[in-house]
This record gives C-alpha cells, sequence and structure tokens, in this order.
C-alpha cells in the first residue's frame, strides 16, 4: 500500500467534509447526504482495488 493512496483518500475526506458542511448550512441536507455517499462509494471502490491486488499477491505467493 502506498502513502499516496492515504492521501487520495484523506483529501477525498476533506473534500466531501467541506462540501456537506457547505450544503447544510445552505439548506440542502439531501444533497450533502447524497454527497456524503458518493464519497464513500468512491473509496470504497479504491479500497477495493486495493484488497484485490492484496489477494492476488497472496494468491501468487502460495502458489494457489
Amino acid at each position: 500500500m502506498d502513502v499516496d493512496l492515504i492521501f487520495k483518500i484523506a483529501a477525498i475526506g476533506i473534500l466531501v467534509a467541506v462540501l456537506n458542511q457547505l450544503l447544510i448550512r445552505s439548506g440542502r441536507e439531501e444533497q450533502g447526504m447524497m454527497v456524503v455517499l458518493a464519497g464513500l462509494v468512491v473509496v470504497l471502490m479504491m479500497m477495493v482495488r486495493e484488497i484485490s491486488d492484496l489477494f492476488d499477491l497472496i494468491k501468487a505467493l502460495f502458489d494457489f
């Protein structure tokens, strides 16, 4: 796992938090929740890719 992945996830989290606060303060709570869910999906997709690479590495390591 690279350090840049951690920075990408942190940047997405900060961006989502700021957008969520802006939308909540302007009275658009539903859109703020959609931004949070979209950010969560993006991060989960990044993590699924990394977990897939981890399983491939374990598979190659133990020669299954």
